[in-house]
């Protein structure tokens, strides 16, 4: 994928895709010269892969125009981004990162939990999902047995388009998980419906898990083994990968436990040959696509410097962790932006504990720093981190200074050994308490830290702890929280929480984020969520 994703059809694809499916008043006469109709792009043999770079490219890209743009109109192409819209929701809102600058829109609301309706950065993130959603039915619609029938396309050709659909329902799925997850609730529309179908049912939460679990699992024979595909493309370990996601977090989803089947897919997971990179680091490298961490990372979000640009997550996270004073921003191949990002106190007293002190994971800065961010424009305050770089695993700087080459990991095999584990501890059959200890200690021993655990010391609190350690920065700190009953209430409280440097309880409305009042203008069907 990482091949594919920088042709330039998906440019062309992107264009195509908002004309006949994701604008409501978008009237265009067909003999517009500028215009690229579908039958014409559709034209032959290599256009179809060619259209599903440019679904795959809605994951990384914004807009036809480069990373200044956004196809979603009245948006800051960064807020639109699809990886840093999940990054900045699943992160800046819990006890790991916090972003400098208050003032860039919307950002203050999440590093302070006082989000609204209003907040852009909700309205990019939902719009995003649904401009997948419209994509891939777009491209499902130009794939249907009718519409190749009319083509005249037969044979191999054939074949290879019915593995590009199974590949792009995947996508769909996945920001239906996504809308899940963060709003509770979305629009339901697929390619049955009528172009521009934009009032669409709301679909709850018990009805979007339906939907993804029938969904992947309808897939699943159509989709190329695990790490059988090209890298970055959809197979079964990714779909697999999902349904574990959905499983272990379905008492949050639906109010059920499901860690039987978290742990059957973890295990299928597991079976299917994926390997830790030796090197920790590897996996957060300008050449992760490339370097012992293709073997680990079983989905990521692509990035290049100079074709796929971005402002996404892992050009957020290289440039903004780098500090005012403490770091060279060359050390990390970019030009840096000054300390737009810190971690709590929290985060730090956990790193620093003494079980995380002599790890590799541990990458925490202190010097000449306070634990505390007493004031969120002291770049002084609060410590930093050095997990993300745009060098590779051999030291060579990305293809560029600015936007990085960096992929985000966004699924990968230690994930899938911590939720091995955690499956187990929750009750979960046909796993062992020994095989999720010895997961730990081998993800403890990867980062050459030399304190294993016994099957006793495996607890909820600490596989909390070692989830924090391990995968940090890598969207998932939201959704463990509110799993194990630490985001809302005052139980656990971080700095800023609440809008208070020491942090207080937050109410359990908190636990998913409000319908964006422009999304809800769109589809009067939605309903807000309670509290809001």
């Amino acid at each position: 994928m990482k091949n594919i994703i920088k042709h330039k059809a998906i440019y062309i694809l992107g264009v195509v895709l908002v004309l006949t499916g994701c604008t409501n008043d978008l009237n265009v006469e067909v003999n517009d010269p500028n215009v690229l109709l579908v039958d014409d792009f559709y034209s032959t043999p290599e256009s179809y892969k060619q259209g599903l770079a440019g679904v795959y490219g809605n994951l990384s890209i914004t807009g036809a125009g480069g990373p200044a743009t956004s196809n979603i109109t009245g948006l800051d192409p960064g807020t639109s981004q699809y990886g840093r819209g999940l990054w900045n929701m699943q992160e800046l809102t819990t006890d790991e990162y916090k972003w400098s600058w208050e003032n860039d829109p919307g950002l203050k609301g999440l590093n302070n939990d006082t989000w609204t309706s209003d907040n852009v950065i909700l309205r990019g993130f939902f719009g995003r999902c649904m401009t997948q959603i419209a994509f891939v039915n777009e491209y499902l619609r130009q794939t249907s047995d009718a519409t190749l029938d009319g083509r005249g396309v037969s044979g191999e050709l054939r074949n290879e388009i019915k593995t590009y659909r199974a590949e792009v329902r995947f996508l769909r799925a996945l920001a239906y998980y996504h809308l899940m997850d963060l709003f509770g609730k979305a629009g339901y529309v697929t390619e049955n419906d009528p172009v521009g179908a934009y009032q669409s049912p709301q679909y709850d939460r018990k009805q979007l898990f339906s939907f993804i679990e029938s969904e992947i699992n309808a897939i699943l024979p159509e989709l190329k083994d695990a790490r059988q595909n090209e890298y970055a493309r959809a197979d079964k370990g990714a779909a697999w990968m999902l349904l574990a996601k959905i499983y272990l977090n379905a008492e949050v989803f639906i109010g059920e436990k499901k860690y039987d089947q978290c742990l059957e897919n973890c295990k299928n997971i597991i079976a299917a040959g994926y390997i830790l990179s030796p090197v920790y680091a590897n996996n957060f490298n300008a050449d992760n696509h490339s370097n012992s961490a293709k073997n680990e990372i079983i989905f990521p979000i692509v990035s290049d410097g100079v074709v796929t640009q971005n402002y996404g997550p892992t050009t957020v996270l290289v440039n903004a962790q780098v500090g005012s004073l403490e770091q060279n921003a060359a050390d990390f191949g970019v030009v840096g932006w000054a300390g737009g990002l810190r971690v709590t106190k929290q985060f730090s007293e956990t790193m620093l504990n003494g079980d995380y002190d002599n790890d590799d994971r541990n990458t925490i800065i202190s010097k000449d720093r306070t634990i505390e961010m007493t004031n969120m424009s002291n770049y002084g305050t609060g410590y930093i981190t050095a997990k993300w770089s745009n060098k590779t695993s051999t030291g060579v700087n990305g293809s560029a200074t600015e936007m990085v080459d960096t992929d985000f990991p966004m699924f990968r095999l230690a994930d899938v050994y911590l939720m091995y584990a955690e499956a187990v501890l929750r009750g979960g059959t046909g796993g062992s308490m020994a095989t999720a200890r010895d997961y730990v200690n081998q993800l403890r021993g990867r980062a050459n830290n030399t304190k294993t655990i016994l099957t006793a010391d495996l607890t909820l609190d600490l596989l909390l702890k070692e989830r924090m350690v391990e995968l940090y920065g890598e969207a998932h700190r939201r959704q463990d929280l509110i799993r194990f009953g630490r985001f809302t209430g005052g139980s656990y409280n971080w700095s800023w929480k609440g809008n208070v440097v020491s942090g207080i309880g937050i109410d359990d409305k908190y636990k998913l984020f409000p319908i964006p009042k422009a999304s809800i203008a769109a589809n009067p069907n939605l309903v807000q969520n309670t509290g809001y």
